[in-house]
C-alpha cells in the first residue's frame, strides 16, 4: 500500500447537449458530446489507521460550498470501492480549481479523482473499464470525468464513444456569481417544453465533422445545448453573457451543462486573451478562466511509497 496518492481530474463541457422526453426512470435520454479541458481539481488519498473513517477536507475556490459528508460524491466514490478491496479508513483532500456547481462537472470529478486515487492507494487493479462501470452508478458524468478526451454520450450520459478530433481548442469560460441546481434546470426544461413534442436527442452531424476537420469556427457555429433555454429561464443574466460573447467575435459560445457557466470558442490563444479581458471588463460575472481542450481524463500525477 502507498502512503498517499494525487490525481488531478480535468473539467468538461458539452459540446452538445440533446435531453429528451422525461422517462418513467425519473432520467432523461441523453445525445451529448462531453469534451474534457484544463481547468482541474487535484485530490490526494491517504490512507488512515483503521477506524478512522473517511476524512474529507476542500480548499480552493468556492470551497465552502463543498458537502464535507456522505453526500460527497467522492466520498461515496470511496465507499462503492470497499466491495473490490477499498478501505472506509481514507483521507481525501481535494483543491478546487473547477467551479462549483457551475455546470462543468467538478463534483464529477472529484468523484473520478477518488475512484482512481483508492484504486491505486490499495493496488486493488481494476482498470478504467471497471472505475467507469462504478463511476456510473454515482453520476452521470463520472464515466466520462475518467475517460477525458472527447466523447459522445448516450442513455444517462454514461454510454461513451470516443470521438475522433483533430488539434486543439482555445475556450473562454465565464463564471457567475452563483451556482445553478441540476435538477432545478431539468425541472425548468420540462416545464417550458410542456405540451411539446419531444424527439429523441441525435449528436449533430455538422458537430462532428467540425471536430474531425480540426475547425474552431464551425465547430463554434454547431455547438448546442438543450438545457441553455431553462438555464436562462432561471437565471436571465445568462443571456446577457451569451450576447457579449457574440458582441466580441467569440466563434461560439453556448451555456455549460446545466450552467451557469458559459463557454466560448475563441480562435487561438490571442483572441482566447481577448475576449478574457473583454468579459473582465463587462462587469457580468465573477471571474473567467480560459482553457484549451480536449485533455486527458482523472490520472494519477504522484504517489508516494509507505515508510
Amino acid at each position: 500500500m502507498l502512503a498517499s496518492v494525487t490525481v488531478r481530474a480535468p473539467a468538461k463541457v458539452n459540446l452538445a447537449l440533446g435531453v429528451g422526453p422525461l422517462r418513467e426512470d425519473g432520467f432523461h435520454g441523453l445525445a451529448t458530446v462531453f469534451h474534457a479541458v484544463g481547468l482541474y481539481d487535484d485530490l490526494v488519498a491517504t490512507p488512515l489507521p483503521t477506524g478512522s473513517g473517511i476524512q474529507l477536507h476542500v480548499a480552493g475556490e468556492g470551497a465552502s460550498e463543498v458537502p464535507l459528508d456522505g453526500t460527497n460524491l467522492a466520498w461515496r466514490a470511496v465507499e462503492a470501492l470497499v466491495p473490490y478491496g477499498g478501505s472506509h479508513d481514507v483521507s481525501l483532500a481535494i483543491r478546487k480549481g473547477i467551479p462549483v456547481a457551475g455546470g462543468m462537472a467538478g463534483g464529477s470529478a472529484d468523484a473520478a479523482a477518488a475512484l482512481v486515487a483508492v484504486d491505486a492507494l490499495f493496488g486493488l487493479g481494476l482498470g478504467r473499464e471497471t472505475l467507469m462501470d462504478v463511476g456510473a452508478e454515482l453520476g452521470s458524468d463520472v464515466p466520462f470525468s475518467i475517460h477525458g478526451g472527447t466523447a459522445v454520450g448516450r442513455d444517462r450520459g454514461t454510454e461513451l464513444t470516443t470521438a475522433m478530433v483533430r488539434g486543439t481548442f482555445h475556450w473562454v469560460f465565464v463564471l457567475a456569481e452563483e451556482g445553478l441546481s441540476t435538477p432545478a434546470v431539468y425541472r425548468e426544461t420540462d416545464r417550458l417544453r410542456a405540451g411539446q413534442p419531444v424527439p429523441e436527442p441525435e449528436v449533430p452531424a455538422e458537430l462532428m465533422s467540425a471536430l474531425r476537420a480540426g475547425d474552431p469556427v464551425a465547430l463554434g457555429k454547431a455547438l448546442r445545448n438543450d438545457l441553455q433555454t431553462g438555464a436562462v429561464s432561471l437565471r436571465p443574466l445568462l443571456a446577457q453573457v451569451l450576447s457579449i460573447g457574440e458582441e466580441y467575435g467569440a466563434l461560439g459560445g453556448v451555456v455549460s451543462g446545466s450552467g451557469p457557466t458559459c463557454a466560448f470558442l475563441a480562435r487561438d490563444d490571442e483572441h482566447a486573451l481577448d475576449l478574457a479581458v473583454a468579459f473582465t471588463a463587462s462587469g457580468v460575472c465573477r471571474t473567467v478562466r480560459r482553457a484549451v481542450g480536449p485533455v486527458a481524463g482523472a490520472k494519477v500525477v504522484d504517489q508516494r511509497a509507505a515508510g
